[in-house]
C-alpha cells in the first residue's frame, strides 16, 4: 500500500511541461507520414484536406477533455474496456474487448507495419509503385521482430522508443523548415485555387477523417492522473499546428497529383528538396515508424489484462513471462492476427476499418459519460466538462460510422458491423455460461508450462 502511495504521490507530481511532453510524444506517429495522400485523395482539394487536419485535431482535444472527466469519475486501468463495463454492462464491453484484440490492435499493427515497409523500399523503387509482396514481406519481418524484442526485452523496446522519437522529431523539423523555405522562395501556386475539385459527398469526407483521425491516435489512452485538461488542449494544438505546417509544406513543394500519386511522401518531398540527400527522409520516417509499431506492442497489453480480470478473454492473454516479465502471450496473439490481416489487406483499406470500429467505440464509451453525467451526477468529479461536449464527440462519432455506410456502402463494413456484433454471440455460451471449461483450462495449462508464463499480480 505505501508503494502505491507513493506511485501516485509521483504521477500527480507530474508538471505542465512533463504533461505536454507525454501527450505529444503518444499522439505524434507514423501517420503524419503516409496518412496526408489519402485525406488529400478522398476530399479532392488541398484547402479542404488543412480544414480537415484542423477538425481531425479538434475533434481529438474534444474527446481527450471528455475522457479525462471520465477517467476521473472511473478511476480505474483498462480504458475504453472498463468504462464501457461500468456504463453499458458485461455484454457491450466484451464485444469491445473481442473487437480490440481480434480487429483494432491487429490492425494497428499492420497499418503502422505496412508504412514502415513503404519507407523501407522507397528508395530502391524511385519513380514508380513497390512490389506489393515486397512490401508486405518487410511488414511481416518488422512485426516478428518487435514481438520477439517486446517478449524478450522491456529495456531493448523503450530504447527503440527513445530513438525513433528522436528521428521522428528530426523528419518533422526538417519538412516543416524546408515548406517556410520555399514558401519564402514563391513557390504558392498550388495555393491559387485551393478548394479547387473538392468533394463534398458525405463518403469521401467521411474516408478523409478516418485517414486524418488515424494521425491522432494516442489521445485516449492519456492518464486521467497526470492529464491536466489544458495540458490536453496546448499539446493537441501543437501537433495540430505541427501536422498543418507539414502538409503545407508538402502542398508547396509538390502539386496535388503529385502527392496523392505517392507511395511514401517524405521521400518524394525529400528527393526534390535535398536532392541526393532524399534518401536521409526515408531513413527517418522509417524509423519513426519502426517506433511507432514497437509502441503498439509495447503499451498494447492493458486491455489484454484488465479483461481476462473480468473474466472476458482466456487467462492466459493477461500472463507474462516469468523471469522477463513480458505479456508474451497477448503479444504473440497479436502478432498472429495481425500477419493474418496483412495478407488481404492494404493501408487505407486496414485504417479505414480500423477507424470505422474505433469510432463506434468511442462513441459508445462517451454516450456513457453522458449518462454519468445525467443519472450520478453526485459522484466526484476533480475535472469536469459541458455536456455538450460529449454530445458533440458522439454525434461525430455517429456521422463517422454511418457515413461511409449510407453514401457509398461497401460489403466490407457489412462485414465489419457483423464481427462487431458477434461479439454478443460468442459472449452468451463462452463467457456468461462458460461452455467446455476443461478444454479451456487444458489449453491454458499447456501454454503456460510452453511460454513459460504465470498470471501477473497487476497490470503491467
Amino acid at each position: 500500500m505505501e508503494s502505491d502511495t507513493k506511485r501516485i504521490n509521483l504521477k500527480r507530481e507530474v508538471g505542465l511541461i512533463g504533461c505536454i511532453s507525454f501527450i505529444a510524444g503518444t499522439v505524434i506517429g507514423s501517420g503524419i507520414f503516409i496518412s496526408p495522400q489519402f485525406v488529400l485523395a478522398a476530399i479532392g482539394s488541398p484547402g479542404a484536406s488543412l480544414i480537415i487536419w484542423t477538425l481531425c485535431g479538434f475533434i481529438s482535444m474534444l474527446a481527450g477533455l471528455c475522457y479525462a472527466e471520465l477517467g476521473t469519475v472511473i478511476p480505474e486501468s483498462g480504458g475504453e474496456f472498463i468504462y464501457i463495463l461500468r456504463t453499458a454492462g458485461k455484454v457491450v464491453a466484451f464485444m469491445f474487448s473481442f473487437s480490440f484484440i481480434v480487429v483494432m490492435r491487429p490492425a494497428s499493427a499492420t497499418g503502422v507495419a505496412l508504412s514502415f515497409a513503404e519507407y523501407v523500399v522507397a528508395p530502391f523503387y524511385s519513380g514508380c509503385t513497390p512490389p506489393i509482396l515486397a512490401v508486405k514481406c518487410i511488414a511481416a519481418a518488422a512485426i516478428l521482430g518487435l514481438t520477439a524484442v517486446n517478449c524478450l526485452s522491456v529495456r531493448l523496446a523503450v530504447r527503440i522508443q527513445v530513438v525513433s522519437m528522436v528521428f521522428k522529431l528530426v523528419a518533422l523539423a526538417v519538412i516543416i523548415l524546408g515548406g517556410v523555405v520555399m514558401l519564402f522562395q514563391g513557390h504558392t501556386e498550388n495555393f491559387e485555387e485551393p478548394f479547387e475539385n473538392t468533394k463534398a459527398d458525405v463518403s469521401s469526407i467521411g474516408i478523409a477523417f478516418y485517414q486524418g483521425l488515424w494521425s491522432f491516435e494516442g489521445w485516449n489512452t492519456l492518464n486521467p492522473e497526470v492529464n491536466l485538461p489544458r495540458a490536453v488542449v496546448i499539446a493537441i494544438s501543437l501537433v495540430t499546428g505541427l501536422y498543418l505546417l507539414v502538409n503545407v509544406s508538402y502542398l508547396t513543394v509538390m502539386t496535388p497529383k503529385e502527392l496523392m500519386s505517392s507511395s511514401a511522401v517524405a521521400v518524394t518531398w525529400g528527393n526534390k528538396v535535398l536532392g541526393s540527400w532524399g534518401w536521409t527522409m526515408s531513413v527517418a520516417a522509417a524509423l519513426s515508424a519502426f517506433g511507432s509499431l514497437n509502441g503498439t506492442f509495447f503499451s498494447g497489453g492493458r486491455v489484454c489484462f484488465v479483461a481476462a480480470r473480468e473474466g472476458h478473454l482466456p487467462d492466459i492473454l493477461a500472463m507474462a513471462h516469468v523471469r522477463r516479465l513480458t505479456p508474451s502471450p497477448a503479444l504473440i496473439f497479436t502478432t498472429v492476427v495481425s500477419l493474418l490481416v496483412l495478407i488481404p489487406g492494404d493501408f487505407q483499406s486496414i485504417v479505414n476499418f480500423f477507424s470505422f470500429t474505433a469510432w463506434f467505440f468511442y462513441g459508445i464509451t462517451l454516450s456513457g459519460l453522458v449518462y454519468l453525467k445525467i443519472k450520478k451526477p453526485e459522484l466526484p468529479r476533480p475535472y469536469k466538462v459541458p455536456i455538450i461536449l460529449p454530445v458533440l464527440v458522439i454525434i461525430v462519432a455517429i456521422f463517422l460510422v454511418l457515413a461511409p455506410i449510407l453514401d457509398n456502402p461497401q460489403i466490407e463494413y457489412l462485414y465489419v458491423s457483423l464481427f462487431i456484433l458477434s461479439g454478443a454471440i460468442v459472449y452468451v455460451p463462452f463467457i456468461h455460461f462458460k461452455l467446455c471449461p476443461g478444454l479451456l483450462t487444458k489449453l491454458t495449462v499447456f501454454l503456460q508450462l510452453f511460454l513459460e508464463v504465470a498470471p501477473t499480480e497487476k497490470n503491467l
